[in-house]
C-alpha cells in the first residue's frame, strides 16, 4: 500500500517529465492527489507521457528551458505552484581531452542543466506561495568527478550549489530548496553514458552495469520509483526542518 504524504490538493510542476526519472516523478505526485503539471521539450513524447498519468487533472505544457521567451510564457499560464521540481537536464560525454569547442560545449551543458533551472524558478516565483518547496534533480557525479564526463559532472556541482545559495535567498519566505543525488538508474541516458564507460574500459554494457551494482553497498538496481519516493519525501511537512540539503539516493554508491 502507497505511503500518504499528506500531499493532495497540492499542485506540482515537474520538467522533464516526458519520461524516465521525470515521468516517475510526476506519476507518484498524481498518485498523492496533486494536481500534476508536466512540462518537457519534446511535444510528441510529453503527449504520450500524458497518456500513462494515473490520476486524471495532469496537464502538459511543451516549452524549452534554455530559452527566455518560451519560460515567461510558460510562468503567464501558471497561477500556482506548490511544488517546484526541477529535473529536466541532459547527460552525454564531454571528454576534455577531446573538444574542439570547450567554451561551447561547457555554455551548453551548463545551460540545459543548472542555468535553466534558475531561469524557471525565477520565472515563477511569483506563482510559488510563501511556504512551497523546490527540488532540484542533481547527481552522485555532483558529489565525485569522473573522466570523460566533465561538463556534466560540473553542472551537477553547480546544481547543489544553486539549491544551497537558493535555500538562504528563499528562506525568507519559508520556501525551502533541496536537490536529490541520484546513483545509477538505468534510463536512456544513463545506458548511453554506461556504453560510453564500457568502451573505455574495454568491456561490454553487461559487465558495465555488474561494475556498477558491485559499487554499491546494496547491490540492486535502483529504479525511477526509487527517486520518486525520495522528491515526495522532500515535498512533504515531514521534511520541513529540511532545506540547502543535497539528498543521495544511490544504495551506498555514494556516501557523503
Amino acid at each position: 500500500m502507497a505511503i500518504d504524504y499528506g500531499l493532495a490538493g497540492r499542485t506540482v510542476l515537474v520538467t522533464g517529465a516526458a519520461g524516465g526519472i521525470g515521468l516517475a516523478i510526476a506519476q507518484a505526485f498524481a498518485v498523492q492527489g496533486c494536481r500534476t503539471l508536466l512540462v518537457d521539450r519534446d511535444a510528441e513524447r510529453l503527449a504520450a507521457a500524458l497518456e500513462t498519468m494515473p490520476q486524471a487533472g495532469a496537464t502538459a505544457f511543451a516549452c524549452d528551458l534554455c530559452s527566455d521567451a518560451e519560460v515567461r510564457a510558460l510562468a503567464s499560464k501558471i497561477r500556482a505552484v506548490d511544488v517546484l521540481i526541477n529535473n529536466a537536464g541532459v547527460e552525454y560525454p564531454t571528454p576534455l581531452t577531446a573538444a574542439d569547442d570547450v567554451a561551447g560545449t561547457f555554455s551548453r551543458l551548463l545551460d540545459n542543466n543548472v542555468t535553466s533551472m534558475a531561469r524557471l524558478t525565477n520565472a515563477l516565483l511569483p506563482s510559488i506561495p510563501d511556504g512551497g518547496c523546490v527540488i532540484n534533480q542533481s547527481s552522485v557525479w555532483g558529489r565525485i568527478g569522473v573522466p570523460g564526463f566533465s561538463a556534466y559532472v560540473a553542472s551537477k556541482h553547480a546544481v547543489i550549489g544553486l539549491t544551497r545559495s537558493l535555500a538562504w535567498e528563499l528562506g525568507v519566505r519559508s520556501i525551502r530548496v533541496n536537490a536529490v543525488c541520484p546513483g545509477w538508474v538505468f534510463t536512456d541516458a544513463a545506458q548511453r553514458s554506461l556504453a560510453v564507460i564500457a568502451a573505455r574500459d574495454g568491456s561490454d554494457l553487461a559487465e558495465a552495469r555488474r561494475a556498477v551494482l558491485a559499487q554499491q553497498a546494496i547491490a540492486r538496481e535502483i529504479l525511477p520509483q526509487d527517486i520518486a519516493r525520495s522528491f515526495l519525501f522532500l515535498a512533504s511537512d515531514d521534511a520541513l526542518a529540511i532545506t540547502g540539503q543535497a539528498l543521495v539516493v544511490s544504495r551506498g554508491e555514494v556516501m557523503a
